[in-house]
């Protein structure tokens, strides 16, 4: 075992030999840069209750479906909704207009199934069309929408499915997603065509074992694909292997609750101890749990964490769950 990567499976071919050496690679660099920048690990300091807290800015919504999932867009002009009825809400970040609502016409209100994940395209992806942004959907459906038009763009699906989370790649050149059939696939964001479909690996990583409920690329490698549910691990996957590499075991994952920042991992679980958790991605070894003291009125009551999102920085983090419904 070398760098956390596992080598002593059955024998592989040259290929396979290649695809792992570039993955050592990859840690060795993020290795090298992280001790270049800073000797001591990547740890969140734990504030004071009143050192930040959240204003309250402005109300959206009519209050007539449920909200699954919000996303700011890439320059934090809109706001995307997506929400049990089907539909995705766009508001104007600033007032908290509504300026949009996305619907499939095909579906009657009553046949339409809950929007469950939403990811903008990133900025300088190939396509030259501005304001994309692809919308997962528990019928297994993938739609991207110009969200400046209301108009669906491309709609896949993905039969058997229940797609539960996606993401794109930073260079906007590919996108994931995963659900209940507990597979992560990679499609090619020009061809709309799957370029790897990864579901299990070798006795050594045998891949998920449940539902999968959030899924991630690495910031700097879209090669590499994190994914975590309910099965409590956390699986990586290789585009090149076309299956998982590595896994390490913790966290239980009922909504989208990873996020990446160079080289620490952060997981929120749905539980009520070790809500939040930092892993080292080369090691897989974790790095710090971090301390959910509930600010709620409902003292006898413990947070189960649904979401929870780096900021850019990386200095910040944001979380939040129910049980005492608090956001942190």
């Amino acid at each position: 075992e070398k760098e956390g990567v596992n080598t002593n499976s059955a024998p592989c071919d040259h290929k396979k030999k290649t695809t792992i050496h570039k993955m050592e690679e990859t840690i060795r660099d993020l290795s090298n840069q992280n001790e270049t920048e800073t000797k001591s690990p990547h740890k969140i300091t734990q504030p004071q209750l009143s050192t930040y807290k959240l204003h309250h800015r402005y109300t959206v919504g009519e209050g007539t479906a449920e909200v699954f999932v919000v996303k700011f867009d890439n320059e934090d002009k809109l706001l995307a909704a997506g929400c049990g009825d089907g539909s995705i809400k766009i508001y104007n970040a600033y007032l908290g207009k509504t300026t949009h609502v996305l619907l499939h016409n095909h579906y009657s209100s009553e046949t339409r199934m809950p929007c469950t994940g939403i990811m903008w395209r990133p900025p300088g992806a190939s396509a030259k069309t501005k304001n994309v942004l692809i919308a997962s959907y528990s019928d297994g459906s993938l739609c991207h929408w110009h969200a400046t038009s209301g108009k669906c763009l491309h709609t896949i699906h993905e039969e058997t499915n229940q797609i539960y989370c996606v993401d794109y790649a930073r260079d906007g050149q590919s996108f994931a997603t995963a659900g209940k059939d507990r597979t992560v696939r990679v499609y090619d964001e020009a061809t709309k065509q799957v370029k790897a479909e990864m579901t299990r690996g070798n006795a050594n990583n045998p891949g998920h074992s449940n539902r999968i409920f959030s899924v991630k690329f690495h910031p700097q490698d879209s090669n590499v694909v994190f994914s975590g549910g309910w099965d409590d691990t956390i699986q990586i996957f290789d585009v090149r292997e076309e299956g998982p590499v590595r896994s390490f075991f913790g966290p239980h994952m009922c909504g989208d609750s990873m996020d990446i920042f160079e080289d620490t991992v952060l997981c929120g679980s749905w539980r009520p101890k070790d809500q939040l958790e930092l892993f080292d991605f080369g090691s897989g070894q974790k790095i710090q749990s971090i301390e959910w003291t509930s600010g709620s009125i409902y003292s006898n009551s413990e947070c189960y964490i649904y979401s929870a999102q780096f900021h850019p920085s990386g200095e910040l983090l944001a979380a939040g769950g129910s049980g005492t419904n608090e956001v942190k």
